[in-house]
């Protein structure tokens, strides 16, 4: 009987010891886990490639970013991801997995009248094209969480809720030094609007036809600044605008179900939710010739030009394409544009700027300020 018992626990330790399985593995499959990363960054844990593990085993998982980038977010196969927004977590293998880790650098781009601005995933701000009045001094700034470029001026929403402008302030476009709990800032030709955390809306700067005159606006969740007037939609998907309307720019009484907006040169640009765009304003170079775009998800307004951003990154554009500034069908992966320009006393100095999904920044246009060089921005 002695024997025959120590038999069945031989027999039993044998069958534990084949079922298991290392690194918390519970036996049974193995799966492949492999691992891509995009520029700005690496998988240093467990690294790079193609891994085999078994099932159920826990996979530590570490990106690091080089440089201006930061970590965005895990992709691929993440149903086991622990956390995909975190560059430390952990997979478990209970499949075949593909993941990648995304890093990002810029994550958004304005454009000025001769000058274009990005804000980095760190938050400091880079700056390329003409800097005659300071308007790219901003380096100082410290972390910012939005950013907007006025005609010759360029302005920076802290994360505390104050604003810091810099550049031309002949008419003090740039004395936002007061301000406190704004949530978005927004740049004309000449002026500087400011959204607050309870609707209402502050402004600074030339006030020759009323474009400052916003401090009984309420309700308001968006702004933007056009070139002498200033535009703020409200909650209800209706929009206001004050400033001169020689050409009708701020005719958008009639306007409702807008759920973002914009201001060009002499004109306003509306996004409505069914992807479709509705136009007001000077319109002699064609940038009202909007009425057949569909499947917009964001719209940007120049100088002379219309912009729209379509679902699936591609971007269109309308208007005086001066200096193959529209010329942008082949523009893909893009998630953000900018627009922006300067009559040069006949000469057209516009711009338009993209921002991809993998944080690299495209431009076309007027380049005579360099403000198309935005290539080493990371």
């Amino acid at each position: 009987m002695k024997k025959i018992g120590v038999l069945l626990v031989a027999v039993t330790l044998i069958a534990g010891t084949i079922g298991c399985s290392g690194n918390g593995g519970v036996g049974g499959e193995s799966y492949e886990l492999t691992i891509f990363s995009t520029p700005g960054g690496s998988v240093t844990t467990p690294g790079e490639g193609t891994f085999t593990y078994d099932e159920g085993t826990t996979v530590d998982l570490v990106a690091e970013a080089i440089g201006e980038y930061q970590f965005n977010i895990w992709t691929g196969d993440v149903g086991t991801i622990a956390n995909v927004n975190d560059a430390t977590t952990s997979i478990v293998m209970n499949s075949d997995n593909s993941i990648t880790a995304r890093f990002k650098c810029i994550t958004q781009v304005a454009a000025g009248s001769l000058h274009t601005v990005g804000l980095r995933a760190n938050g400091r701000v880079v700056t390329s094209g003409s800097n005659e009045e300071g308007q790219c001094d901003v380096g100082d700034w410290g972390r910012i969480s939005q950013i907007a470029a006025g005609g010759f001026h360029t302005v920076g929403l802290k994360t505390d809720g104050t604003v810091v402008a810099v550049g031309l302030d002949d008419d003090k476009q740039c004395l936002v030094d007061h301000w406190t709990g704004i949530t978005q800032v927004a740049g004309g030709f000449y002026h500087t609007v400011g959204l607050k955390s309870d609707g209402t809306v502050v402004a600074v700067g030339r006030n020759d036809d009323g474009q400052c005159d916003v401090n009984s606006w309420t309700d308001i969740i968006e702004i933007a600044g056009g070139g002498y007037h200033t535009v703020g939609l409200k909650s209800d998907g209706t929009v206001v605008a004050e400033g001169r309307n020689d050409v009708g720019q701020c005719d958008v009484d009639i306007w409702t179900g807008i759920v973002q907006v914009a201001g060009g040169g002499f004109h306003t640009v509306g996004l409505k939710p069914d992807g479709t765009v509705v136009f007001v304003g000077f319109d002699w170079y064609g940038q009202d010739n909007v009425d057949w775009w569909t499947d917009i998800t964001q719209v940007a307004a120049g100088i002379y030009e219309t912009v729209g951003l379509k679902s699936d990154g591609t971007v269109v554009a309308v208007g005086d394409c001066y200096a193959s500034s529209c010329n942008v069908d082949d523009w893909s992966g893009i998630k953000q544009i900018a627009a922006g320009g300067w009559d040069l006393i006949g000469s057209l100095g516009s711009h338009i700027v993209g921002l991809k999904s993998d944080s690299t920044v495209l431009h076309v246009g007027w380049n005579e300020q360099s403000q198309c060089v935005v290539s080493g921005w990371c």
